[in-house]
């Protein structure tokens, strides 16, 4: 069965996939780049939105957890991996780098016990860590398994690059390792062109020019460039997103059909999709709840019910929900928001300050789009919540707000919302201005009362395999 884990790999793999369980990684962590991603969202006619949330953050710091890491791993890791850990901190000191390396190095010790023994690994990094990244690879994997430096020009250089005194970096970087010499590999040929001839005049043999380490996305070494364009139908808006024509390659090379591929920081799912496509098995893991949401999209979109997965760690409880909610409250709201099928709201636009989310609808044929406001708690609510929402409500000029609450509401609240009357639709339906819902409720179905059309929520719900709902995001390229 294909899994989609909602989690950090490095407990993920520790408790659910046993040793030698998988025939080939790709990995695309994030690379210590001091970045915070964001993703975009499109509002209903399709236009870009001013809306933005955070995917993630690529920011690694020497703090109490990499100080743990870094303890793990050197007093119970490999003995060469505890050496080459060692020797970072010597030569680097206890900075960000040695932070980054000893969180991967963590997670590469479990990701090695998860290969089979004809596996491969694909780690995909940034040229300025890469070095260290092979250093730390060679001590677990050995020197004798490194297989091959990938280097994968990106794509058009960008105007603002250009002014950048220095060479233009315009490559990643992709290591690539394998656990014994007995591994999988399909080689991969570029047909010959029409008219080609060697050059003693005689046609050529053979099935075409062997794929080299260097892949360019403008050398025509594939029918379809490695890269994405601004204007590409795959491009989803999540920040880090790779092309899935490099992921097909990687998964043709160094597996075959029926094998199980992992990705341990799975983002928006291309790894996925290039393996489901390919008629693999596959693994992703992903520490952040929005990947989840928008991979099961992508999944939808593309395969509708030809594909089954089970979801692990969504919260199918008060007690899960409450879990998520001190381990990560943006993720509790971006999860809570979804059971109803809003948008998350940017936290950095001061016009939604007191909005967690909205929700758009239509009450009428030629209705005009109308919206739904929310906010979201993760503790205790209070009366001063509701008057909260009904002013932002009113400064808005929204139809509805709703208050999503981990806890009850208390009888005054229900009288407060119940004071503020109701919105009364076109078509003569009435639903409370106010209303006040429970994560205990929506997990047992209830939802909004508002006007229903066809067409008239922000992100559409579609089936999942057991049955749960989850609200698919509509996300538009970010350029």
């Amino acid at each position: 069965m294909n899994k989609l884990f909602f989690g950090d790999c490095l407990d993920i793999m520790k408790r659910y996939i046993p040793n030698e369980a998988v025939d080939l990684i790709y990995l695309d962590p994030p690379w210590n780049k001091k970045k915070r991603f964001n993703m975009l969202f499109s509002e209903k006619d399709g236009s870009q939105a001013a809306s933005q949330i955070k995917a993630f953050e690529d920011i690694w710091h020497w703090d109490e957890a990499a100080a743990e890491a870094y303890e793990d791993v050197v007093e119970n890791g490999p003995e060469k991996v505890s050496l080459a850990l060692q020797g970072f901190r010597t030569f680097l000191g206890t900075c960000d780098m040695l932070a980054y390396l000893s969180m991967m190095a963590q997670r590469l010790i479990d990701l090695r016990r998860v290969l089979k023994p004809t596996g491969s690994i694909y780690f995909h990094c940034d040229p300025a860590s890469s070095h260290y990244l092979k250093t730390l690879m060679d001590s677990l994997f050995g020197y004798a398994n490194f297989r091959n430096e990938i280097v994968w020009r990106i794509g058009w250089v960008s105007g603002y690059k250009t002014q950048k005194v220095g060479w233009i970096r315009n490559h990643d970087i992709i290591l690539y390792y394998v656990m014994s010499p007995n591994f999988t590999f399909n080689k991969e040929y570029i047909k010959y062109p029409d008219g080609y001839v060697r050059r003693d005049g005689k046609p050529p043999t053979g099935k075409g020019f062997p794929i080299e380490d260097t892949w360019n996305c403008h050398s025509g070494d594939i029918l379809n460039s490695i890269m994405i364009m601004s204007f590409s139908r795959e491009k989803l808006g999540y920040p880090t997103q790779k092309p899935i024509s490099l992921l097909e390659r990687i998964i043709k090379a160094s597996s075959n059909e029926g094998d199980v591929v992992l990705d341990p920081f799975c983002g928006c799912g291309t790894t996925i999709d290039a393996a489901q496509r390919l008629n693999r098995s596959w693994i992703g893991i992903d520490i952040a709840y929005l990947a989840m949401t928008v991979i099961e999209k992508r999944l939808n979109d593309t395969y509708g019910d030809d594909v089954e997965y089970e979801l692990v760690g969504e919260p199918i409880s008060v007690s899960d929900a409450r879990a998520l909610a001190i381990h990560d409250r943006f993720h509790f709201q971006t999860w809570a928001l979804g059971l109803v099928g809003a948008r998350p709201s940017d936290p950095k636009r001061g016009a939604d300050k007191g909005i967690d989310g909205r929700l758009f609808f239509h009450d009428g044929v030629n209705g005009q789009t109308k919206q739904i406001v929310l906010s979201v708690k993760s503790g205790k609510p209070g009366i001063s919540h509701i008057r909260e929402l009904w002013e932002v409500t009113e400064r808005e000029q929204a139809e509805i707000g709703v208050l999503i609450a981990m806890e009850k509401s208390t009888r005054t609240m229900k009288s407060e919302a119940a004071a503020a009357g109701f919105y009364q639709s076109p078509l003569k339906t009435k639903h409370p201005k106010l209303q006040i819902i429970t994560i205990k409720e929506l997990l047992s179905g209830k939802d909004i009362d508002y006007p229903r059309t066809r067409a008239d929520v922000t992100y559409k719900k579609a089936g999942r395999f057991k049955g749960r709902l989850l609200d698919q995001l509509d996300l538009i390229a970010n350029e």
